[in-house]
């Protein structure tokens, strides 16, 4: 009996290990080999004294001209609330003033909801 169980163990036991050093798709893509004739030279950046400022330095530039153009948005804004479509009450909210059509005309406006 333990005869007869010896090749299928060795059978089983070959691929098994077989299996395992087979190479994955995933292994291929790791493993990229670099040229070794390439020398790789990390240079050193200068520290400059005020370095610990740099980034609040520009943090506040930044926050600047952000104020900037926030303003600029903000009176361009203010001039175009005073054209007459939002100033003016009898625009209704409309680009153009609404018709005023005699009593059995009228019809309910899509865009205010109001008969005019």
């Amino acid at each position: 009996m333990i005869l007869k169980s010896i090749p299928i163990l060795f059978i089983f036991c070959f691929f098994v290990f077989t299996d395992a050093l087979a190479q994955t798709t995933r292994d291929s893509d790791t493993k990229q080999e670099e040229p070794s004739n390439i020398k790789t030279v990390k240079k050193k950046k200068k520290v400059n004294k005020n370095s610990y400022r740099y980034k609040m330095d520009n943090a506040i530039k930044e926050y600047e001209e952000l104020q900037k153009t926030n303003a600029k948005k903000k009176s361009k804004m203010q001039k175009d609330m005073q054209k007459p479509q939002y100033s003016d009450p009898t625009y209704f909210g409309h680009k153009k003033k609404p018709k005023k059509r005699p009593l059995n005309k009228r019809k309910m406006c899509k865009e205010c909801g109001i008969v005019h």
